[in-house]
């Protein structure tokens, strides 16, 4: 994840592209990635989410762009887990005056999640993924969520799991639908979140609780 100030993503993915290659150094890596809708433009020094992952644009080709991929980022994400071949979804940031089609995201991954299960519901699917517990605070039934770079809502929340409904159209422009048990996700929390917590811990509500303390009975009744 590259440290990028002012750059934001929707969540809503342009394209399907394909790892050409991901060569690994000492501590860091490379990655060649080929793609068509998004490469028209693309300049180097864009930011593009890579599986939600924002990453910059060193070197474009004709079919391809390719980026460094820092060793934190390799630390933080999946990454070190995939492979030449692996499919992955691209979107490029935000221009100003874009629509807001998801939600705001700066492909900052909080934690990396494994696809738990993934069952038929009318024409889409209820997918349910793990999270570690340093995610649990952020995550609200009908909040947002980014999931390999795609904004889902989450649909049902449990201690260590979560589920979002997933329709037709979200499986077939996305890399969701490849998904096989177990496979690792890159997570990434709604970024309200974060700025709330943190508005509490430096006490900015009058006779707010540290932020280990918020309970749901203590913001219902400062009327959140």
């Amino acid at each position: 994840m590259e440290n990028r100030e002012g750059v934001v993503f929707t969540g809503i993915v342009e394209e399907v592209g394909v790892i050409r290659e991901l060569r690994f150094l000492s501590e860091s890596a490379v990655v060649t990635i080929a793609a068509g809708t998004i490469l028209p433009g693309l300049k180097i020094g864009d930011s593009v989410a890579v599986n939600g992952v924002c990453l910059t644009v060193t070197r474009i080709l004709p079919d391809s762009f390719i980026c460094d991929i820092s060793t934190e980022t390799l630390r933080l994400t999946a990454f070190k887990q995939t492979r030449t071949g692996a499919k992955v979804n691209l979107e490029r940031a935000v221009s100003v005056g874009d629509r807001l089609g998801g939600h705001i995201m700066q492909g900052h991954v909080d934690a990396v999640g494994r696809l738990v299960s993934k069952i038929p519901a009318g024409e889409g699917f209820d997918v349910t993924f793990s999270f570690p517990q340093t995610m649990e605070r952020y995550l609200v039934y009908k909040g947002s969520i980014a999931v390999n770079g795609i904004s889902l809502t989450i649909a049902s929340l449990g201690k260590e799991t979560f589920s979002v409904a997933v329709i037709p159209h979200t499986f077939s422009v996305t890399t969701l639908g490849q998904l096989a048990i177990g496979d690792p996700v890159n997570l990434e929390a709604d970024i309200l979140g974060r700025y709330f917590e943190r508005y509490f811990e430096l006490g900015l509500l009058p006779g707010a609780p540290p932020a280990s303390k918020i309970t749901a009975s203590y913001l219902k009744e400062q009327g959140f």
